[in-house]
């Protein structure tokens, strides 16, 4: 189930692009990406990111501090290099809820 934390990191995550169904996704590169630096600043996230190809996507501070809570919430250590479905499951997409 979604926490507030999960409902309001979505809606950033729209609002600055990512399409309902690519979050799963994008979400992976980010916890793969914490993983192999776990102190990095949002400019280096964004770097990492660019580098895996969410090239359109920019993620500010407070964006990237609700990734992390996120993640961290979930066991980040025990997400490592998991695909796209693990994430599914946390999160109920757009069309099946329609609220966002």
């Amino acid at each position: 189930m979604a926490t507030l934390v999960d409902k309001k990191l979505i809606r950033k995550l729209i609002e600055k692009g990512v399409e309902a169904s690519l979050i799963p996704g994008f979400i992976r590169s980010l916890a793969n990406a914490c993983l192999i630096n776990p102190e990095m600043s949002h400019c280096q996230a964004n770097k990492r990111l660019k580098y895996l190809g969410w090239d359109d996507i920019e993620l500010d501070y407070h964006t990237l501090q609700l990734a992390i809570t996120s993640l961290e919430t979930k066991g980040l250590s025990q997400l490592a290099y998991k695909s796209a479905p693990w994430y599914l499951n946390s999160f109920a997409t757009k069309k099946s809820t329609g609220v966002w």
